[in-house]
């Protein structure tokens, strides 16, 4: 469906909470009123139950077969080819060598030329199944360990210290239990690898190979040690790394306004969780939150109203547009958007993880096979939506300018196999639209000129399969990469940089562990550090959190949107806001004071 045709369809949402009346009387009240929802309706949310009730539901409900498969497929599989390759290294050289000795022999001499071919020609697939194997195993266990370590001393210190502690006092903690952490995991993993050594193996003949089976445990202790002693040497690095970069500080204080320079106006949203339901509840929230989408189409129509006296730039909405990335979802939030033009031309989404990762909104046990085609779906769906709503206006590929092509272009060639895959499904479809999804981004809002305003979109969602881990963030090297390219090709630009992740746990005192794990992305400190040179000329804005908190990281500024539905029940107020940014006219970037916007709440008339 054109961008056209879905902005301009009619309003079907109607008016909700209106008690309605049928001939000249009213509706009787019920004793169970099923508008205000149940117990089932906080079956998932963290905010009505503990996690320890969630994570004890999962344990009966959890599917053993296919936890134990996925299990295999992406932990022991790539183990595996770790594992083997140093071993057919190893073989190829032994055997270049036995005919290195008989060169004499013409079978010998073609055999070493078919040998050295066979390794030209094999090395290549060889080392990046190893390398991709690598990094898999890195991105799901060796980073999470590290930040869990750490984020778990933080905690436990807070905890033992208490929790009032003062800027400074906070950012020593964070800065001594980095190191600790860093130390601790060092200390683990060179434990690991002296225990596995013995069990491993780094030379093999072609006669070994040929019997894999005797091989298993092998391949699996070289697996071991070398992932263990990549551990040891990268937990030391980042711990430092950590201790020794800019803690994340409040801002102190916004930026005045230079007479006469640029400003661009953007309002950020983020985390509106649309629901196809009328009465429906939000997966985190639970009855703890409002129902249905009416508080988003207040706020929207606040925007819409502010926007035609003192017109906006952009509206960023910073991911988490739905609950749970269903086709009813994002119809409702197309609905929207449609009865607000103005704003729909001016809105620039990203992806969040409930728009991709959830695989069932009323049971976080449900889990994915890695080649499941559902998770592709949900892809597909939000990349439909990014069409709709911005892809004549962003750029993908390098984002060097209008000679790189817009997302509509790339996807134009790829139209029927999408429609053919959200029609008929299929492991085939799917796999033909495997790497389309990620290699969109960053989409680019190009800067109009040479001192203009960028905006990169950046997808910061882990691939993950499983409901109970759907929060993980996580930014892959190869996204990163082309992010640094297309900011060095505008050197004197300034920029937006959005993702749904925040970076770092900010300096704030929480109660619970859980409100540290599985949240901030996995090497968001990582990635905190190379932006921070170009902190003077860009802005980080994401959300995720739920949370109202503006600081910085050094000279990197970070925004976080609190979200207008997650935080606040049916009768209270919630907000967001409307920042301005300016050019300083030594080529910074000023973030101006905000512009806060109150979305009130709604009196209850139900009956």
């Amino acid at each position: 469906m054109s961008s056209a045709s879905r902005f301009g369809q009619a309003d079907l949402m109607g008016s909700d909470h209106q008690d309605h009346t049928g001939s000249g009387g009213a509706v009787p009240a019920v004793l169970i009123d099923p508008r205000r929802g149940d117990i089932e309706d906080d079956a998932a949310s963290p905010a009505q139950r503990s996690l320890l009730a969630i994570a004890g539901n999962l344990l009966v409900e959890v599917s053993l077969p296919k936890l134990l498969f996925v299990w295999l497929i992406l932990m022991v599989v790539p183990a595996i080819l770790i594992g083997v390759a140093p071993l057919v290294i190893s073989a190829w050289l032994h055997t270049l060598s036995d005919r290195l000795t008989t060169l004499s022999e013409i079978g010998a001499g073609l055999t070493l030329v078919a040998v050295a071919a066979v390794g030209w020609i094999g090395w290549r697939p060889l080392f990046r199944m190893a390398e991709t194997s690598f990094w898999s195993l890195n991105a799901l266990a060796v980073q999470p360990g590290y930040a869990i370590g750490r984020e778990g001393l933080r905690h436990l210190v807070e905890q033992l210290v208490g929790r009032k502690l003062g800027n400074d006092s906070r950012a020593r903690l964070r800065s001594l239990s980095a190191i600790a952490a860093g130390v601790l995991l060092c200390a683990g993993a060179a434990l690991i690898a002296m225990l596995a050594w013995p069990a491993s193996r780094w030379t093999a003949g072609l006669n070994d190979l040929l019997q894999p089976h005797r091989l298993a445990w092998t391949l699996l202790a070289n697996a071991l040690v070398l992932i263990s002693s990549y551990v040891a040497l990268a937990s030391l690095s980042w711990g430092f790394a950590d201790a020794t970069m800019h803690q994340p500080v409040g801002l102190a204080e916004f930026d005045s306004r230079v007479p006469g320079a640029r400003c661009w106006r953007v309002a950020h949203m983020s985390d509106i969780h649309v629901v196809g339901e009328r009465y429906g509840f939000r997966i985190e929230s639970g009855r703890a939150g409002p129902s249905g989408n009416t508080r988003l189409a207040r706020a929207l129509a606040q925007l819409a109203a502010i926007h035609q006296a003192d017109p906006l730039d952009h509206v960023l909405i910073t991911g988490d547009m739905t609950d749970a990335g269903r086709a009813s979802e994002w119809a409702e939030f197309l609905d929207a958007l449609a009865r607000h033009p103005q704003l729909a031309a001016r809105c620039i989404l990203l992806p969040g993880n409930h728009d991709l990762n959830i695989v069932d909104r009323a049971n976080p046990a449900r889990l994915h096979l890695p080649f499941s085609p559902l998770k592709r779906l949900r892809q597909m769906r939000a990349l439909a939506v990014l069409s709709s709503v911005q892809g004549g206006r962003v750029r993908v590929g390098d984002g060097s300018g209008p000679a790189a092509p817009t997302l509509n272009d790339v996807l134009a060639s790829y139209r029927q196999t999408i429609s053919a895959f959200a029609d008929r499904g299929g492991l085939r479809n799917a796999a033909a639209l495997r790497s389309l999804f990620d290699d969109q981004f960053p989409m680019v809002i190009v800067p109009e000129d040479e001192n203009g305003l960028g905006i990169a979109i950046l997808n910061s969602n882990a691939d993950t399969h499983f409901s109970f881990t759907n929060a993980l963030g996580l930014l892959c090297l190869d996204q990163v990469r082309r992010l640094e390219a297309i900011l060095n090709r505008h050197p004197k630009a300034h920029w937006i940089v959005a993702l749904h992740h925040h970076l770092v746990e900010y300096p704030m005192p929480v109660t619970s562990f859980s409100k540290r794990i599985g949240t901030a992305l996995i090497n968001g400190s990582w990635f905190a550090r190379k932006l921070e040179p170009l902190g003077q000329r860009l802005i980080v804005m994401h959300g995720h959190r739920h949370m109202d908190w503006i600081g910085r990281c050094g000279a990197l500024k970070i925004i976080s949107a609190p979200s207008v539905v997650m935080n606040s029940k049916d009768d209270c107020a919630s907000s967001f806001y409307i920042h301005t940014l300016s050019a300083g006219p030594d080529g910074t970037l000023r973030l101006l004071p905000p512009q806060r916007v109150d979305v009130a709440g709604e009196n209850d008339h139900r009956i």
